[in-house]
């Protein structure tokens, strides 16, 4: 009989199972309706093994002159990418990977500006790819085209974004640069691209979106978008025209080699600066930068005799001023010091007119020393000289005008042992075309959202009457006959442009020394101007240290006076004779006969071949100076190209819009080299692309 076996179930055993069953059970409800578990959030946790977020970056503002051309904006740029690896080819009849390492080098050399030996040199590297760099860092989209153009084995790119300054050295200090931080965000750090840097900056949007477990977006499911919002725009007060007047003008004059130096040409009335460059300058885009401050804001100096205008007027404004008076120039005892006047020994008894017109430093001892300590501080003060304008642009100095002692009064009249800033003076100045009130000055007229909305703006910002009508008068006639001789010791007559109302006022200062005392030999030389005199509209202002002389300043700012002249269409013939006329209209009539009467006294240029105006530039009304571009076109349309070397950026950019082609700029200037050859025929779909470059007019000079 077969015997029966019984299994025991050890009851132990069972509990134990019950348990382990009862705990997963609990667990498994708990994970289900907690927020938390073991402190970790559930739901965030599930959510980021599966969700893909990326920042959609911000794109920076523009910034613009005034005449609405962009003056730094971002591109795409690239960075050349060369591979070395044979391992990429796989077909050799279809190679990726460099090749000819001395042909490849040869060919790029010229467009990413590096030497062919340094290029091979990356080349022959024993890795799998290389940066061909620095040239070959941050270049255009037009680069990048020509680059592709040769077909090169091997030869790749990285694509990313660049802020870009399209005139390269142009308005350097005022503009400033951005450049990119570790977040890849660009950080404004010199100019209006630090100043205005939190403007400048958009905000960045986003993208979320569901993955699977090798990374892809799982495109069935719905993705969260948040746009990004562009930066701000900011535009200038600069004039590019004007600006490019200003450049020249500083390329000249740092032909006599200064330490530093600084141009401004500004509004006189609304204190708008229209165009401003200093050095030494540096390219905005590859920033080989010598000094990080600039001149205009930041350098403070000792003024030298240009501080005579303010305080003769300061010695006008409290009555104690008598320019038919007479004094005895050349040496003047001011306690344990003599005070000498420039040429040491002065010009006898002259009139306080005359010492004004010569610079004498006797004179202006004498006047401040009469008007005392704390009227004359008073009244430089009451011009903002010791405090900062409140301008727009970063690293404003104040400069220091703190004189106690007799001596110190005495020099501070003519502008020695106190300092000011470059911008001080141009303010202080437009108390001369205001009728003695005087106007902050200003370089950004306006802020404007991604919406096109004005987001700030600034203009003309008057800050009261310092002077009375009768001072202005009076400094005007005065620093008018610095300039045309009507006295003969005047020192401005090298500044005489003939038909010109140009006034001012020469300084030559002394420049002070770290060990105490003068530097010998060693000034820094200046000239305060307006324009024209009877009711100045324009003030040019020029500050150079250290120049091996000062006769490049004479040049520059005839230079400009003529320029700026010519470009606003001011009449400053005082001789009677008009150099500029007003256009009738010329719609409809005979090309011939027209051009026949214009040719006489302007630059006549015919576009087509028909008989008769259908459209012209500048229009009727408008008033041009002799020797200016009229733009005729005809009621045929087989336009041929011109010869436009030599023309302005503007002229080029009328004849394009008048025959309907696109144009292209490089640089700024003049026209050096263009694209369609002179004499052939232009079509609508032809683009021109036009280099610009620096042109100089130098004019002769006293010696």
């Amino acid at each position: 009989m077969k015997k029966t076996r019984v299994v025991k179930i050890n009851i132990f055993f069972v509990l134990s199972l019950v348990f382990v069953f009862c705990s997963i059970i609990f667990k498994l409800i708990y994970i289900n309706v907690s927020d938390k578990v073991d402190g970790i959030d559930i739901d965030e946790f599930a959510s980021n093994r599966n969700t893909k977020k990326e920042t959609v970056v911000a794109p920076r503002g523009t910034i613009y002159s005034s005449d609405g051309e962009v003056l730094a904006k971002d591109v795409n740029s690239y960075t050349v990418i060369a591979y070395l690896s044979e391992s990429r080819t796989t077909d050799i009849n279809n190679p990726h990977h460099v090749i000819d390492k001395e042909m490849t080098a040869k060919k790029l050399s010229p467009l990413i500006n590096m030497k062919k030996g340094s290029i091979l040199k990356l080349l022959n590297m024993d890795v799998y790819q290389v940066e061909l760099g620095p040239g070959g860092r941050g270049i255009t989209e037009l680069v990048k085209d020509k680059i592709e153009e040769l077909d090169l084995p091997g030869i790749g790119f990285l694509s990313d974004t660049k802020r870009y300054y399209p005139n390269s050295d142009f308005a350097s200090y005022t503009l400033g640069y951005a450049r990119k931080d570790e977040d890849n965000i660009f950080n404004g750090e010199m100019g209006v691209e630090l100043y205005f840097n939190d403007e400048l900056t958009g905000k960045n949007g986003y993208v979320e979106y569901q993955q699977d477990r090798d990374g892809y977006q799982i495109t069935s499911l719905p993705s969260i978008y948040e746009d990004s919002v562009r930066g701000n725009d900011i535009h200038l007060t600069i004039d590019t025209n004007v600006q490019m007047f200003v450049e020249q003008a500083l390329s000249t004059l740092e032909k006599d080699k200064p330490e530093w130096a600084t141009i401004s040409v500004v509004n006189a009335k609304s204190g708008e600066i229209l165009g401003t460059a200093a050095t030494p300058s540096f390219n905005n885009n590859t920033l080989e930068i010598k000094s990080y401050y600039d001149p205009l804001v930041s350098y403070t100096y000792e003024p030298g005799s240009t501080m005579k205008i303010f305080s003769f007027m300061a010695a006008m404004e409290n009555g104690i001023y008598d320019g038919e008076a007479e004094f005895k120039s050349g040496t003047l005892k001011v306690d344990d010091a003599t005070i000498k006047d420039w040429n040491k020994y002065g010009w006898g008894k002259i009139t306080y007119d005359e010492g004004f017109m010569g610079s004498s430093n006797v004179a202006a001892s004498k006047l401040a020393l009469e008007l005392g300590r704390a009227k004359l501080k008073d009244f430089y003060n009451s011009l903002g000289f010791g405090e900062a304008t409140g301008i727009t642009l970063p690293n404003e100095s104040k400069g220091i005008v703190n004189f106690k002692y007799n001596t110190e009064v005495a020099a501070a009249s003519y502008g020695q042992g106190m300092t000011v800033s470059a911008i001080q003076m141009i303010k202080a100045l437009t108390v001369l075309a205001n009728d003695g009130e005087m106007i902050n000055p200003y370089i950004v007229s306006k802020v404007i959202d991604s919406e096109g909305n004005i987001v700030k703006e600034y203009g003309a910002k008057s800050l009261g009457k310092k002077v009375s009508s009768e001072t202005v008068s009076k400094m005007i006639k005065l620093m008018r006959g610095v300039v045309d001789g009507s006295a003969s010791m005047s020192t401005g007559t090298d500044y005489y442009v003939k038909g010109y109302d140009l006034i001012g006022k020469t300084g030559t200062a002394e420049i002070a020394s770290s060990s105490g005392g003068y530097l010998e030999n060693t000034y820094v030389r200046s000239f305060a101007g307006l324009f024209p005199g009877k009711d100045p509209e324009y003030i040019i202002y020029v500050a150079s240290s250290k120049a091996k002389s000062s006769n490049k300043i004479k040049t520059v700012v005839k230079s400009l006076v003529k320029d700026i002249s010519t470009y606003y269409n001011i009449d400053l013939n005082d001789d009677g004779d008009k150099d500029n006329f007003v256009l009738d209209s010329y719609i409809s009539k005979n090309i011939d006969f027209i051009k026949d009467e214009l040719d006489k006294s302007l630059d006549v240029i015919v576009l087509g071949s028909g008989d008769r105006i259908l459209s012209q530039y500048p229009s009727s009304g408008s008033t041009v100076n002799i020797g200016d571009k009229v733009f005729l076109r005809t009621n045929n349309s087989d336009y041929v190209m011109p010869n436009i070397s030599g023309w302005s950026k503007s002229d080029v950019s009328v004849l394009c819009n008048m025959i309907g082609i696109s144009v292209s700029f490089e640089g700024y200037g003049y026209v050096s080299e263009y694209s369609i050859k002179s004499g052939s025929k232009i079509t609508v779909s032809d683009v021109l692309s036009v280099k610009l470059e620096k042109k100089f007019k130098e004019e002769e000079k006293k010696e």
